[in-house]
Order: structure tokens, then sequence, then C-alpha cells
């Protein structure tokens, strides 16, 4: 763990000093933007292929779906071999799937009564899916092993930079890339896919603690048992789960944009990047002014200004008072999301991570579907201000009660 400079400011040393997370940080980029690029192609030429939107709501739980059901592996997995092996090998299958899918696009744009036949599609994204499976706790267990416990907030940050930084971009780069050809976005993310998995195998190797207990039920349950035995990192992670599950409004965003705020579909492209752009420039402030104190006091608060601002959006009749609620929605998520992010990488031990990681993934991957299927369903049942207005104030209603339940978390007064 090398470090190159560090300004001499009394703060811990910025992530960016090393080395080893420079390109752990570049690797990661690319990978969530080429991700991005080829959800937009994928996305496009199914609708295009078939007019189904069910096959579009097909296409994010089918890659969710492995993560569920290899839960237990994947954890295991980052927990007990190199953590910079699996993220490189998963990066390199995930860019064999888009190979794949380009392979599969190529041969059948020339088998006209293939037309509307896109399940092979559907199983080759199955597979891109167990590769982010394995990716993700590994990648996120492998940051803690690159920087100093003092230096991993700010590597938190940074690496919230990286993703928001990819799904704001990406999504218009794929859309650009797809209006000149069809197969150039699988190139192009063929590429980036490509050079994320040479960066990865370029990081020197690092400490990692790896467990050695054989392989059995207990080991792979290690991680469930430790979440549930440890409040701080069972309230951090259920409070999120949950704030997730009930303020959950992206899926409605259409129908705010055409029926109440009517703005068409240049508004919506505004609101869907309101949250982006605010979680963009939180993490800047918070790489610039990492959280020094009252970190369960300060996470609490921002899932109340979560909460407090889905409640405004849905109360909102005007695109300009709709935009600043959205943009401080995302920037107080971020706050969050640093924070629970932090304490439970270091609050867990190294040849746990990757389990414990694997688990909460799960639960903030299941709470964003779930989420957005109980925004969607209680629209239909009571109107989409009603279903936003409703999961806000839930939202707030769960951010008072877990400072009964978790006071812990609420009184944990520093991030390292």
């Amino acid at each position: 763990m090398e470090k190159d400079a560090s300004a001499n400011t009394g703060l811990p040393p910025s992530a960016f000093a090393y080395t080893s997370f420079r390109l752990y940080w570049m690797a990661r980029f690319l990978n969530g933007f080429a991700t991005q690029i080829i959800s937009v192609a994928v996305g496009w030429q199914i609708y295009d292929e078939t007019r189904n939107a069910f096959l579009l709501g097909l296409v994010g739980l089918v890659q969710f779906a492995p993560a569920v059901v290899l839960v237990l592996v994947t954890g295991s997995v980052a927990d007990r071999y190199s953590r910079r092996a699996v993220v490189g090998l998963s990066i390199a299958l995930e860019a064999v799937c888009v190979a794949a899918l380009a392979a599969f696009w190529i041969v059948h744009a020339g088998r006209t009564e293939d037309h509307g036949v896109v399940w092979p599609v559907f199983a080759i994204l199955t597979l891109f899916g167990v590769a982010r499976a394995f990716l993700m706790p590994a990648v996120q267990s492998l940051a803690a092993n690159l920087v100093p416990r003092e230096s991993f907030p700010n590597a938190v940050a940074w690496n919230s930079s990286a993703m928001q930084a990819s799904f704001t971009i990406g999504p218009a780069v794929g859309g650009l890339l797809y209006g000149l050809s069809s197969l150039v976005p699988y190139a192009v993310s063929f590429a980036l896919f490509g050079a994320a998995a040479l960066l990865t195998v370029l990081i020197p190797k690092t400490e990692q603690k790896t467990t050695s207990e054989p392989p059995s039920m207990e080991t792979m349950l290690a991680g469930f048992r430790y979440i549930w035995s440890h409040p701080v990192v069972l309230g951090a992670i259920s409070l999120d789960m949950f704030a997730v599950l009930m303020g959950g409004a992206t899926a409605l965003l259409p129908v705010f944009a055409r029926d109440i705020l009517d703005v068409g579909p240049w508004g919506l492209g505004f609101l869907r990047s309101a949250a982006g752009v605010g979680a963009l420039v939180m993490v800047v402030w918070l790489v610039r002014n990492p959280i020094r104190d009252h970190a369960g006091k300060v996470m609490f608060a921002c899932v109340a200004i979560y909460g407090a601002a889905i409640v405004i959006f849905g109360l909102s009749t005007t695109l300009w008072l709709s935009l600043p609620a959205l943009f401080i929605m995302g920037a107080a998520d971020m706050v969050s999301v640093n924070v629970r992010s932090s304490l439970i990488q270091l609050a867990t031990p190294d040849d746990l991570r990757g389990r414990v990681t694997a688990v909460n993934s799960v639960f903030i991957g299941a709470s964003n579907e779930v989420g957005e299927f109980r925004a969607g369903s209680m629209a239909a049942l009571i109107g989409a201000v009603p279903a936003v207005v409703i999961g806000g104030a839930a939202t707030l209603a769960i951010t008072g009660l877990w400072t009964r339940l978790f006071p812990d978390l609420y009184n944990k007064r520093r991030l390292t």
C-alpha cells in the first residue's frame, strides 16, 4: 500500500494518493460506463424487435436474479480467494457476454425468420448477471484493502463519484453511439471492459485476510449471522433498505413528466438527471469535506431529508420545484450511502467482508426492484401523487423508528 503524495492538511490522506486505488477507481468507472452503454443498447434493440414493454422489465430482473441465487457463494468466493483476481475475471466474463450479444445481433439481422425471437439475449444477460454477482462483493470489499482505514471514507466518496459519473454520462453516450450504428455500443463496451480488466490486473498485490475455514453451509451463512449480531451493521443496512423500498419514485417519473408537470420527454430527461447531479455534487463535497464526527446522526438526518424531498416532489406541480427536490434527494442519499458503506466495511473483519457485502448488495438491489414495484402498484391503485407522498412520509417514519431501534448506530461518532 504505497502512497505517492499527500497534502499536509491535517486530514487523512486522500485515497487518490495511492496508486493502487487510482487503478481501482479507473477500472470501476470504465466498468460502470460500459455497463450503462450496454443497458441502453440492449433495451433499445429488444423493444425495437418486439415492441413488448414487459420484456424491458425482464432485462433488469434476469441480471439481478443471479445475485440472489448465488448470494451464499459469491461472498464466500470474495473472502476465500484474491479479490483482485475475482474482479478481473468477472469483468473479463462481462466482456465475453458483450461479444456474445454483438454476435447474436449480427447473426439475427441476417435471419428474417427469427424476427422477434430474443430469448438468447436473456440467456446471455443472465450470464452477465452471474459475472456481476461475483464482481460486486469482491470489488466493494477490495477497496478496503487498498487504503488505510483512516482514508477509507474518502475512498467511498471517490467510489461513489465513479458510479455516479458512469450512471449520469453512460446512458447519454450509449444513445449517441447507438445512433451511429447498433453495433458501435457493443464494440466500445467490449473495449472498455477489456481496459477495466487490464487495470485490475495492474493493481499491485494487496494484503487480504482470507478465510481458511473449509467450505460449508455454516461458513457461507456467516455473513447473515454477522449482520444480525452487530446492531450498527444491521441498522445501517436495514435503514437504507427500507428507506429505498418506501421512498423509491424513479419508476413514476414518466407519469409526473407527462400527466402532472406536463413537460414532455425533454422534461423527463431533466427529472432523471436531477438526482444523479445532486449525488455527484455531494460526492465532490464529501471528497473535500469528509464527515469527521457524529456520523450516525448525520446519516439519520440525511435519510430524513431524503424522505422530506420525496414528499415535496410528490406535491409539486411545477418543474422548477420538482428539480430541486430531486437534486436534494440525490445529495442526501449520497451522504447516507457514504456513511453506510464506510460503517459496514470498517466494522466488518476483512475475512468476512465479501460475505457481508454480498448480503448487503442483495438487500439493496432487492429494495430497488421491490421499491419500484411498490411505487407502481400503489400508483395504479391510488394515483401517482399519493403513492410518492405516502412513500416519502413512510421514509420519515422509518427514520424516527430506527433511531429508537438502533441507538448504537444513531450515536456512532466517527467513521474510522
